[in-house]
């Protein structure tokens, strides 16, 4: 089934900050005393939760972030392949930066619960258009950020 194209663009999930040596060093020491901290009192599940998390901390920290394609349709917005409709989204929300120093993003509430809270990117497009093709179908609510997004950006993420 074909579907009207409304808007194009392309975005990258997040911005990439490259790590110095010394965030990874800091990193290893604050794992490894806390490793140690949990040895000492014979938490021995939580030593390995922490080695595990330093890792995958810093492979992530490490890896560049794929370039998304986004369209928005008819039926709801594309990412990729994988359609999001519109029936399937609670709310949504642009989230702008008062300087201007990032993107605009697209906040989204969905009732999919492998993927509950979609952030989208708008580089690249017009923003006002998305806005109001979005407000036309889908109710807008407020989407403050949430703990996760403080910590990633206190970690440079």
């Amino acid at each position: 089934m074909a579907q009207n194209v409304i808007a194009e663009w392309e975005g990258r999930e997040y911005e990439h900050n490259p790590k110095s040596a010394d965030w990874y060093w800091v990193l290893g020491i604050v794992a490894a005393a806390s490793a140690i901290a949990a040895i000492i009192f014979g938490n021995y599940l939580l030593t390995v939760l922490i080695i595990i998390a330093a890792v995958t901390i810093s492979l992530h920290s490490a890896k560049q972030p794929v370039l998304h394609h986004f369209s928005l349709t008819d039926a709801g917005l594309m990412i990729g392949d994988e359609l999001h409709p519109f029936e399937k989204m609670l709310s949504f929300s642009v989230l702008e930066d008062i300087e201007g120093e990032f993107p605009p993003i697209l906040s989204i509430k969905t009732e999919n619960w492998h993927s509950p809270h979609l952030r989208v990117p708008l580089a690249g497009v017009d923003v006002d258009l998305v806005y109001a093709y979005f407000l036309h179908h889908v109710d807008e609510g407020d989407h403050p950020h949430t703990f996760t997004d403080l910590v990633a950006v206190w970690l440079g993420f």
